[in-house]
């Protein structure tokens, strides 16, 4: 499918790996120039190095859980086309073990790097009467998993964020949407189910299989989403200029919701 994003200039923050990763590839296959970010300056580097034969990369390392991060990252992307606020973490810990710094931190990446980045780049999108973000949220800002609560309520936030930022938008032809992934087999989740299955005693297909038998049953594709399935997604709704302010699932079903 033609998404009509040749030559487009798209900035996807947290790309060094998982659907970050993905998404910048999925442009890159599309004909759009990508700016990479991650955290590490390996890891931009190696990732920066794997998707070049893809077309025209460039990358950047940056802590967007901080005001500099951010400002640096906006510094060096200029006004993208396309900016994908893909950047997050999550962590297992019972409610009462969160502690202040916990949310915080959460929060500055989960959260306020969006915020921030969208801030630095919204102004002159509206100005020139296109561009697109698209927000990462997840299916736990709208089921919250109780033991990942202060991950849950970040990605409520955002979903709130981005019909609040496409508000700002009526009249123009920008747009802001969220995409909400369910479990999706990324590195991270790949280590957290690996270091469970060492905890355990446990092989991982095991623990793999209960979870969605046990801890997501709801779920009707009865397993992960593929990073690349999401990757997609938010390059087609990127390049849908009738979409506007809403947030799309693709989470395997686990929301038992018709809307």
């Amino acid at each position: 499918m033609e998404l009509d994003l040749k030559g487009k200039r798209i900035l996807v923050t947290g790309s060094a790996l998982g659907i970050g990763r993905a998404t910048a590839a999925c442009f890159l296959a599309e004909g759009a120039e990508v700016i990479l970010n991650g955290l590490t300056e390996a890891e931009v580097a190696a990732a920066r190095e794997a998707l070049s034969p893809l077309g025209t990369v460039s990358g950047l390392a940056a802590d967007l859980g901080t005001a500099e991060g951010a400002d640096a990252l906006l510094a060096f992307a200029g006004t993208p086309d396309v900016l994908v606020n893909n950047v997050g973490i999550f962590s297992v810990k019972p409610f009462a073990e969160i502690t202040d710094a916990d949310w915080m931190h959460h929060f500055n990446i989960n959260l306020m790097s969006a915020v921030r980045l969208t801030r630095g780049v919204l102004p002159a999108m509206l100005a020139r009467g296109t561009g697109a973000i698209v927000n990462l949220a997840s299916e736990a800002g709208v089921k919250p998993l109780p033991q990942m609560i202060h991950y849950s309520v970040t990605k409520t936030a955002m979903i709130g964020l981005t019909r609040g930022l496409a508000e700002l938008t009526k009249g123009t032809a920008v747009t802001v949407n969220a995409v909400l992934p369910g479990p999706t087999w990324t590195e991270g989740v790949e280590a957290y189910f690996d270091g469970l299955a060492r905890e355990t005693g446990r092989p991982v297909d095991t623990i793999i299989e209960s979870y969605f038998r046990e801890g997501e049953p709801t779920s009707l594709i009865q397993r992960f989403v593929k990073p690349e399935e999401v990757a997609r997604m938010i390059a087609f709704i990127a390049s849908s200029p009738a979409s506007n302010g809403a947030a799309y699932r693709i989470e395997g079903g686990i929301i038992r919701s018709i809307l």
